[in-house]
């Protein structure tokens, strides 16, 4: 592996210091590496148009937090790119890389000793009187939020065209396993291996003293509608993608949630476990 590309978040890379360290390595070392610095996480240009990387690229390093490795990860699904994020953050649980470790890590990606991990994504799209609406991809999770004023709303949900349950909550989160220690593990949803197939759907702040969170396989589809709690029918929600707000939805509106047809490549450079990496991770909170 010789052909990188550095997509770096300017608001943690302060100056862009270490995205110029690590260019001029790579090319010390033989390489080729362009870099792309993004605004910041939330930002429109938080991640690079793919007719931005050249079409050489091997791997995208991409030096931020989990929400840059993210949007990064959605935006550069179709180019079908390994990536290794590296931590500038805090607490990370998708970026492997701490900046101390991002030399020693080069030297083995240009030495072919890594593996690539698929991670499998969700797209969605909004049905409404009949018509699609919004799509997208997502590799942590797709949410359905309430809006306005501060009430619950109806969340009617179904499996494959099966009746389900339905949820009075302050929204739902449907996750796949990437994005279970994300929104999904805050809202009490369970841990999953990221490497595994299945889909995660856990209500936020529900209403419902049974309500609990739902595994269902990968291959299913979930359709969610908000069914009408008052007379005046004025209840709104939106839709994220992975924490950027798409589309916004209205009573009798539905959303079709479904694996999606592309995968997310992750690189990996150290033989820890899963359940390692969690454990270290969670000790940050105590």
């Amino acid at each position: 592996m010789r052909h990188f590309f550095i997509i770096a978040n300017r608001c943690k890379d302060k100056e862009l210091k270490l995205t110029r360290e690590i260019e001029a390595y790579i090319r010390k070392k033989g390489g080729v590496c362009f870099s792309y610095a993004a605004a910041g996480e939330n930002a429109k240009d938080a991640a690079p148009r793919r007719n931005q990387i050249p079409a050489e690229t091997e791997c995208v390093l991409v030096l931020g937090g989990d929400g840059t490795l993210i949007r990064a990860a959605s935006k550069l699904a179709p180019c079908a790119l390994p990536l290794i994020g590296i931590n500038l953050g805090t607490l990370g649980y998708l970026c492997e890389l701490e900046e101390r470790h991002v030399f020693s890590a080069i030297d083995r990606l240009m030495e072919n000793v890594f593996v690539t991990e698929e991670r499998m994504m969700l797209t969605g799209y909004g049905v409404r009187q009949e018509e699609k609406t919004a799509c997208g991809l997502a590799l942590n999770d797709i949410v359905i939020h309430r809006t306005g004023a501060l009430s619950v709303i109806s969340l009617v949900v179904s499996v494959n065209g099966e009746y389900l349950n339905t949820f009075h909550a302050d929204g739902i989160i449907v996750a796949t396993p990437t994005g279970s220690t994300g929104y999904n593990m805050s809202a009490g949803g369970p841990i999953v291996d990221p490497k595994a197939e299945m889909l995660l759907i856990t209500p936020i702040n529900a209403h419902n003293l049974n309500s609990k969170s739902i595994v269902i396989g990968a291959d299913d589809e979930v359709t969610i509608e908000i069914g009408r709690r008052r007379f005046e029918c004025d209840e709104t929600a939106e839709v994220s993608f992975d924490g950027d707000n798409r589309e916004r939805m209205f009573v009798g509106d539905r959303f079709v949630i479904k694996k999606a047809e592309v995968t997310t490549k992750i690189c990996k450079i150290s033989r820890e476990s899963f359940l390692e990496i969690l454990r270290k991770k969670m000790q940050a909170y105590e």
